[in-house]
């Protein structure tokens, strides 16, 4: 019948007997003169203490952006460092270095609308290395395991609308993973969950979407890769290896889609971009708390490329540099004796009243460049905590001056790092 058990004879009597076997087995257990209890706490407070230390130096080995502990008992080997000039090869070099720590590829541009409203946008992908690449003595412990913890991909994206004065950004982070991120090491291909960047031939594809932010957009390069520093080594202090390798796209022709919270519709877009490349293993120092960053765009044709990294005495770090672009694609680099940055105005944020610069006059005397450059909107600040850590001032700028004695107009962006916390050797 159904909703009745069959139970069999005598199922009582041998619950009974048993009930009574465990209560005999748990009393033996626990007496303390026979050292059962005793003994197995010991054991059960020994394996407590053993996985406390594995998780303490396991997190200790994934803070993302600290300097790397120096215990050999922890690290058998270094990181490969950015000390000799290289040998580039493209398209094989725009893709991942797995054997450098950090890595970024960095998209910035600015665009206009079919009725000139202009709008900015940065979609960058950062990889930190968390375990060490494989050498003939040490093999890593992620080989052949897709869900190791090779390397952490973060990702910051950011989209502002000059008219309305409407900053938006997001930021997020990503092991490697079946679908989650993945950077190829033979090209450009590289992506975070549905945020991707991937070179065809001499074309970017770039697609990013959060909610109501989306950015769809083909890049073109208009001149060659242009290798920063001497032959894309960049100096960034006065130590051996305090140095990244760096080149760039500066004159991008985008066009493509895109959508902010505050437009219904996709709005069809076109301007000029710039693409960043950069890797190395041990760049800033803690003497060094952050770096401004300029890539600008002369109406004239000719692309600059400034940054200046400060230091805690308050002094710029004579590494600091830069790179002339001309319209013809030929490039020059430019020492710190060559650029002069007065700072004209300030603008302090009210979430992290952190003080950044807000309108400069960029001289370039050998270069006959003359030029004034200040924010677009003026609140374009990124707090990523859940990604770098880092707070940042990046944004789209405009202006105007001279080039060779005649008027220009300028876009393009800039990048404030280390005015509301120090970064302090972080990458």
């Amino acid at each position: 019948m159904e909703g009745v058990q069959n139970i069999p004879p005598n199922a009582d009597k041998g619950r009974m007997m048993k009930a009574k076997a465990r209560n005999g087995h748990f009393k033996k257990y626990f007496q303390f003169h026979e050292g059962g209890f005793a003994l197995n706490f010991l054991r059960v407070l020994f394996c407590f203490v053993f996985i406390l230390i594995l998780f303490s130096l396991f997190t200790f080995r994934l803070s993302l952006f600290s300097i790397q502990p120096t215990l050999p008992f922890l690290y058998a080997y270094e990181w490969k460092q950015a000390i000799e000039k290289r040998t580039w090869s493209f398209p094989k070099d725009h893709g991942s270095h797995p054997e450098y720590r950090t890595e970024w590829w960095y998209f910035t541009g600015n665009l206009k609308d079919e009725t000139n409203k202009r709008y900015g946008y940065q979609l960058t992908f950062f990889r930190q290395g968390i375990e060490h690449p494989v050498t003939k003595d040490v093999k890593p412990t992620s080989n052949g395991n897709p869900w190791s913890v090779r390397d952490i991909y973060l990702g910051h994206f950011a989209v502002v609308d000059v008219e309305k004065k409407h900053f938006w950004y997001i930021d997020r982070t990503s092991r490697k993973g079946p679908g989650l991120a993945h950077a190829d090491t033979k090209t450009m291909d590289v992506h975070i969950l549905n945020w991707s960047a991937r070179m065809d031939n001499n074309t970017i594809f770039l697609y990013a979407r959060h909610k109501d932010m989306e950015i769809n957009l083909e890049l073109i390069p208009k001149k060659p890769v242009v290798l920063h520093g001497k032959n894309g080594l960049s100096k960034k202090g006065p130590a051996n290896g305090q140095s990244s390798y760096y080149y760039s796209f500066t004159d991008i022709k985008t066009s493509g889609t895109l959508k902010t919270p505050s437009n219904i519709n996709t709005i069809r877009v076109k301007g000029t971009s710039w693409f960043d490349h950069e890797f190395g293993s041990n760049q800033l120092t803690s003497e060094q708390v952050g770096w401004d960053w300029f890539s600008i765009h002369l109406s004239d044709g000719r692309d600059v490329m400034v940054y200046i990294i400060r230091r805690k005495d308050g002094m710029i770090e004579a590494a600091s540099s830069g790179t002339l672009i001309e319209k013809n694609g030929s490039s020059r680099h430019l020492e710190m004796t060559d650029i002069k940055l007065d700072v004209l105005e300030r603008w302090k944020s009210p979430k992290t009243i952190g003080l950044y610069p807000a309108k400069w006059r960029m001289k370039v005397p050998s270069s006959n460049i003359d030029i004034t450059i200040y924010p677009s909107v003026a609140n374009q600040e990124l707090i990523t905590a859940s990604s770098t850590g880092v707070t940042y001032w990046e944004g789209a700028v405009e202006g105007q001056g001279l080039s060779n004695g005649k008027p220009v107009s300028i876009v393009g962006y800039v990048e404030l790092t280390g005015y509301a916390d120090s970064l302090e050797g972080l990458f």
